[in-house]
């Protein structure tokens, strides 16, 4: 399929630390499937980091070039998608400030993830005003690309609600300038981390995708598994009660996870053994991913191109876009019906 008839796709992320397995089933593996049939740009949403990392602007540097580093190596390919950092296309912060003009106060603060942040992270001072209006600067960045699909999970639904009433009401101002996005609903695996609670950072329960093999099998190795089987010789239930199984559905076949099930629930195989063999399915997994990221690691130039010709393309298609925008922001009349 040529590329002018395919549909546009724009998904970002914010640098905000190493990325783990969680990124990787969550986001990028979706984000390889994506790229072979939609026109994609996946930016790196650095300006986005600064809403809750205002006070530590100096670590995402680094940030963006170890996510940069994953996400090529997992597969991103940039003859394939237009990769960027969205601070190197200013266009992104004329339009934040533009759509800012026209966004009511009352949508961003029903924003369920606003609240939920502030609950969450209450160990930072989250009254500002970027935090707040974030939505707009994303939708800044959707629009600018007249992207036609956005991939999120259902969680995220309210964001691209969001996005498309300013879209809309911009539209309805000023001309039909933005195409209105719609959600590009993807499944997104309940990964949970070594403690059972959602893998993050943050929970320090994550298994990152960096991380050496030695590291991956001791992390594994302390994975929560079922409480109510405290000796080998016990009889488990991996469906119901094991943390770790919800990994291994992910890197065993339909086959083998049916043995690991009758195993267990039969105390013919335990916990242990059933780690070990996790750890090294993992690690088979993730082996072409460390040897491609090993190979760009050394090779810090091809990165900065990649990025450069990212930012070419992308700064071409903000400029045209902005040129509409201004147009039609300056010469219609608002209106009033």
């Amino acid at each position: 399929m040529s590329e002018h008839k395919r549909q546009r796709v724009l998904s970002g992320m914010r640098p905000s630390g190493k990325l783990h397995l969680g990124h990787l089933h969550g986001v990028l593996s979706n984000w390889k499937r994506l790229q072979d049939t939609y026109d994609c740009f996946f930016f790196v949403a650095d300006w986005h980091a600064l809403t809750t990392n205002y006070e530590r602007p100096y670590e995402i540097p680094a940030n963006i070039d170890e996510m940069l580093l994953d996400w090529l190596a997992v597969g991103i390919d940039p003859e394939k998608a237009t990769i960027f950092v969205q601070s190197e296309i200013k266009e992104h912060a004329e339009l934040h400030l533009l759509l800012s003009m026209i966004t009511p106060l009352s949508w961003l603060e029903r924003n369920p993830t606003y609240k939920e942040q502030r609950q969450e992270l209450k160990e930072k001072d989250l009254a500002t005003y970027g935090f707040l209006g974030y939505p707009v600067l994303q939708s800044a960045d959707i629009i600018m690309y007249k992207a036609n699909k956005v991939p999120v999970g259902v969680d995220q639904l309210p964001h691209v609600e969001l996005t498309r009433e300013i879209t809309r009401r911009f539209n309805y101002l000023y001309g039909e300038v933005f195409p209105v996005p719609d959600p590009l609903l993807a499944e997104v695996p309940k990964l949970p981390g070594l403690d059972g609670r959602k893998m993050s950072k943050s929970y320090g329960n994550a298994i990152f995708l960096s991380d050496p093999p030695e590291v991956v099998e001791k992390k594994v190795a302390t994975m929560v598994t079922d409480i109510e089987r405290p000796r080998r010789s016990d009889p488990g239930d991996p469906e119901k009660r094991c943390v770790a199984f919800n990994l291994h559905k992910l890197y065993l076949s339909r086959e083998r996870l049916e043995q690991i099930i009758d195993d267990c629930k039969s105390a013919r195989l335990g916990c242990v053994q059933c780690k070990r063999e996790l750890a090294h399915a993992i690690i088979e997994a993730l082996s072409p991913i460390w040897k491609r990221r090993e190979s760009l690691a050394a090779r810090p130039e091809r990165v900065k191109e990649i990025l450069a010709l990212g930012a070419k393309r992308a700064r071409g298609v903000a400029a045209d876009t902005m040129s509409q925008a201004r147009s039609a922001l300056w010469t219609r009349n608002v209106r009033s019906d």
